[in-house]
């Protein structure tokens, strides 16, 4: 028996275009945003979780089993957002909807409508500036309150929201402020401690907390100053010094020379159009010395290049340049090479003036800095601790995320200077022998809610205080030791910073960012729960929530565990004798977090795919098991790997959820580093499912689905559901995974499919058919009211390779940005040419091509095959087997240094060879998109006549076809591509050749 529910407004629509912007928007914001509390990863935008909470819990009032007791108070509500008063609140598109209600009050009578203004009130709540606004907050929690009780909910009792998965704390945090209740959990104590913090601590002592963490903020900045203000001193002239910038150093293997090289990737100190500072490499042959001195106004021209690149070394005395093993083998020596780096600059704020100033070292800084290391010995020696001084837990080798484990720096306390050692270490005790209960009457909660407070301030400076944080001569700051987002390179210079200004990321600023926080979360009106414990294990009992709404890890994304060990080991030096559960172990616990790590370590080699698969499958059986039986669950998933999907959509099938919905939400920004011409999704897909359970709460499991009736019934789902997200604006990749909703609601409605023969098909089976489906209708959407069948595959491909992209959005290649050239540099790895042309996930290609009745094997002049990525290449590439003697292939090895491709010199050997003439092309390309290609590639040679020969007298401009897919290429070509350019100046020559 299939149980019947009225459905949620998330089950049948949601404003995303609207969200998606609040939710972009939100990146930008920094005062009062969780995020400035503590650093953690992947944080969900506030803007999503709080549209998709309501929309979860909150019925459709135009379905036949809504509750009319929700529907009364839903009308009640919106009509009141009709006067003037509200209405000055809402959004422009609300606002005239809403005015329309108020001239006729019978408008909200009908259900659709009143549909429509609870999605209108949704997007207008997504924006950040309503997220504290009394009558927003008000209307949701009626809303939510007078939901919970029609669908039976006990009176005067809330919804509990559940995130097993709670991260950084967005969706907890949302569900109290929409009127929920929330239990927010997670194996890793950080999130939990920064859960206990939003969700325990801030509602229960609301401004008396942020008073105190103020007052004792205040208190230990100047126990700072009294401490440690000889180790960072002022310059003779009143100037404070705000940044000291460092160089690791090796020793020159040149022969007969020896020299100290300090290792300089650039020698920009400050680059911006008004202030531009750089460092001239001063040669002292005598002592074998390289010294520095400033200069103002540098120009481009006259700074010259830094000692290292690609992980080598070039002494500018000798010249010799050290090989990577070796730097690599003296960093190894020295542990990373930190304790004995090489001062170089001095970054200081000056009183009387505005801005930065850059001085060279000098004698007191450095008596400064031996002083803080004699200080540091001293206060070790003398440590009564049970813990050590400065953390000695052990960095993991993650291939591509910790590659500072090549360069010696095994332990978390080789990542600090001593000074930067002294300074923490120096904050730590203080929070954790703050006097509170001597001066104040307070109880041991109090106590634990400041002291957590200023411990998560302690981890706010640390990640600015380390000897991987580099400074940005561009916007003249240090950046935070994560700035490349997970991962911890090895880096040659880096920038220490002074604990004791009021500026940038000193004590003060921090906690100032903390008191917003506390400020703006002080608008909940309950506390939740937070505690440690695993998803796949979960604590609350059966049916116990209304709704699961998490965002859990992403396959082999993140390794947070890993991670967390940085703030793990101060934390337990700020909180000894608090969170006893939480901080008991050296490090955080590794073997059940749910990541797959196998690829990344030895180490981790038992956490593959069918291990996440499994582990997946427990954590969503556990989610079902806790969620009532007409309750819903949400889970958010983004991940570009078709492989990745498949383990958690097998979880989460597997474990008796239906998939009702998914809606695709942005929530990252789009001019990210990953985000550039590669298939990273800009959107996160939330995949909206219902408990597949008998009113017993036991599984459904006789429900058989018959195969031909689900293979004719994923056409037309799909066929409905792509042009609504192009009316979204959702495109290119999301749109491909967006497409999963819809898709697996007719698979998973059922506990197994079989076919005719009586064999159960695999999900992983239905998938392929899912991505066929979706390349089908998607090429469709590229080529408009064209008939696609008369493409050839190649055709079909290469538009469709391009709209996964979403190239028209603005991609521009695959160049890399400068700090991802210098994470690959930091590898020790040589560094790689320049990658062109648009990379998609092989086996994501694999199946777009088979979709499209393409073999990418087959199309080896189009598409380069190199281990787990497929290259579409770019039209240049394809000159010579366009042209040349390749009839049609090139290899698939390609030298590490090729010469730049000259098309005029692939033009004249052709024509040497007999291949191409000064009056035709003997061998126009096979396919549409060849010959298209080839006209490109004439007119970027400058042969117009060869051109209009080509398309006139040849005819192939006759054929319509070749301006139908011209047209489409032209769309799809990202706008700073050679090839748009080409293909819009074939484009603009159609209409004077006469054709």
């Amino acid at each position: 028996m299939i149980l019947q529910y009225p459905k949620r407004l998330i089950e049948v629509d949601l404003p995303i275009k609207r969200i998606s912007a609040h939710a972009r928007r939100e990146k930008s914001i920094r005062h009062g945003h969780i995020s400035t509390l503590h650093i953690w990863w992947a944080r969900r935008p506030l803007a999503a979780c709080r549209a998709v909470i309501c929309g979860a819990l909150w019925p459709d009032p135009a379905d036949p089993l809504c509750p009319a007791g929700f529907i009364e108070k839903a009308r009640e509500e919106m009509l009141s957002w009709t006067s003037h008063e509200r209405q000055n609140l809402l959004g422009a598109e609300s606002c005239a909807r809403f005015e329309k209600a108020r001239r006729n009050r019978k408008l909200f009578d009908d259900p659709v409508q009143l549909r429509s203004a609870l999605l209108d009130f949704i997007a207008d709540f997504a924006n950040w500036d309503n997220s504290t606004v009394p009558e927003y907050l008000e209307t949701s929690r009626a809303l939510t309150q007078a939901a919970h009780e029609a669908l039976g909910g006990p009176p005067g009792t809330r919804p509990l929201v559940v995130d097993p998965f709670c991260g950084g704390g967005s969706i907890p945090l949302e569900a109290l402020r929409v009127g929920a209740d929330a239990f927010a959990s997670d194996l890793n104590p950080i999130p939990v401690l920064l859960n206990k913090v939003v969700l325990e601590y801030i509602p229960k002592y609301g401004q008396r907390l942020a008073d105190e963490v103020r007052k004792w903020g205040d208190w230990i900045k100047r126990a700072v100053e009294r401490e440690l203000t000889e180790f960072y001193p002022k310059d003779a002239d009143g100037a404070t010094p705000i940044a000291y910038l460092w160089a690791r150093t090796i020793q020159c293997e040149g022969p007969s020379c020896g020299a100290e090289v300090p290792l300089l990737r650039s020698l920009w100190l400050a680059k911006r159009s008004r202030h531009s500072v750089a460092l001239e490499i001063v040669l002292n042959r005598r002592q074998r010395r390289l010294d520095f001195q400033i200069i103002e106004n540098a120009k481009a021209a006259n700074v010259g290049r830094g000692t290292c690149a690609g992980g080598t070394a070039t002494c500018p005395l000798c010249g010799f340049t050290t090989p990577v093993e070796s730097v690599r083998s003296q960093m190894v020596t020295r542990k990373g090479g930190a304790q004995d780096a090489r001062l170089i600059s001095v970054v200081t704020n000056r009183p009387d003036k505005i801005g930065q100033f850059f001085r060279s070292p000098t004698a007191e800084d450095k008596d400064a800095v031996e002083a803080a290391l004699v200080e540091l010995k001293r206060r070790i020696d003398t440590n009564s601790q049970t813990l050590p001084l400065i953390p000695d837990g052990h960095i993991n080798h993650l291939r591509g995320f910790f590659n500072v484990v090549l360069y010696g720096i095994t332990e978390w306390g080789h990542i600090f200077t001593p000074r930067q050692a002294l300074t923490l270490s120096t904050l730590a005790r203080l929070v954790r022998d703050l006097p509170l209960a001597q001066t104040v009457d307070v109880d041991a909660g109090f106590i634990e809610a400041v002291k957590t407070g200023l411990a998560l301030i302690v981890d706010r400076v640390a990640v600015r205080c380390t000897a991987n944080c580099i400074w940005d001569a561009t916007t003249g700051c240090i950046m935070q030791v994560f700035n490349q987002g997970q991962s911890l390179p090895a880096r040659w210079e880096f920038a220490e910073m002074s604990p004791c200004i009021d500026a940038g990321s000193g004590w003060a600023t921090c906690v100032d960012y903390t008191i917003k926080v506390m400020d703006h979360v002080g608008s909940i009106s309950h506390q939740g729960h937070a505690e440690r414990a695993s998803a796949t294990a979960h604590p609350l009992p059966n049916d116990a929530a209304q709704a699961i709404i998490t965002d859990p890890p992403y396959y082999a994304a993140i390794p947070y565990a890993d991670l967390s060990d940085f703030f793990f080991s101060w934390l337990k030096r700020s909180l000894t004798g608090l969170h006893e559960d939480l901080l008991k172990s050296d490090l955080t616990e590794k073997k059940r977090e749910l990541v797959s790590l196998a690829h990344r370590a030895a180490m981790y080699r038992e956490k593959d795919n069918q291990w996440f698969e499994q582990q997946m499958g427990l954590a969503c059986a556990e989610a079902r098991r806790v969620c009532v039986p007409n309750g819903l669950g949400v889970f958010v998933f983004a991940n570009k790997e078709t492989q990745a999907w498949e383990a958690m959509l097998a979880g989460l099938i597997n474990a008796g959820w239906v998939v009702t919905a998914s809606w695709p939400i942005d929530t990252e920004s789009g001019n990210r580093l990953r985000a550039k011409a590669s298939a990273a999704l800009a959107s996160s897909i939330h995949l909206v499912c219902r408990p597949r359970e008998n009113p017993d709460g036991s599984v459904r499991v006789d429900e058989i689905g018959d195969w031909r009736d689900v293979l004719s019934e994923l056409p037309r789902r799909i066929h409905e559901w792509m042009p609504r997200l192009a009316e979204e604006g959702v495109v290119g990749a999301d749109a491909i995974f967006a497409c999963l909703g819809p898709a697996l609601e007719i698979f998973s409605r059922y506990s197994r499919v079989e076919k005719a023969s009586g064999e159960t098909v695999s999900l992983k089976e239905y998938l392929e058919q899912v991505w066929a489906a979706v390349a089908k209708e998607a090429l469709v959407l590229v080529f408009k009211d064209a008939d696609t069948a008369s493409f050839e595959a190649d055709a079909r491909l290469t538009a469709m390779w391009l709209w996964t992209l979403n190239a028209a959005n603005g991609a521009d290649g695959n160049e890399k940005s400068a700090d991802e050239e210098s994470e690959e540099e930091s590898e020790g790895s040589v560094k790689k040419p320049k990658v062109t042309g648009f990379i998609l996930e092989y086996d994501a290609a694999r199946k777009i091509a088979q979709g499209l009745g393409a073999n990418l094997e087959q199309l080896d002049s189009l598409v380069e095959i190199k281990g787990d990525t497929a290259r579409l290449l770019p039209v240049a590439e394809r000159a010579r087997s366009l042209f040349g003697k390749s009839e049609g292939k090139i290899s698939s090895k390609r030298k590490s240094k090729e010469p730049q491709l000259d098309l005029f010199k692939v033009l004249e050997d052709a024509a040497s060879d007999g291949t191409f003439g000064d009056t035709s092309i003997s061998r126009p390309g096979e396919t549409v998109l060849d010959r298209i290609h080839q006209a490109m590639i004439l007119f970027a040679a400058g042969r117009a006549e060869a051109v209009k020969r080509f398309l006139v007298e040849d005819g192939v401009g006759r054929d319509q076809r070749f301006w139908r897919l011209a047209q489409a290429l032209s769309a799809l070509y990202p706008t700073s591509t050679d090839e748009k350019r080409w293909v819009d100046g074939i484009l603009a020559r159609k209409k004077g050749l006469g054709l």
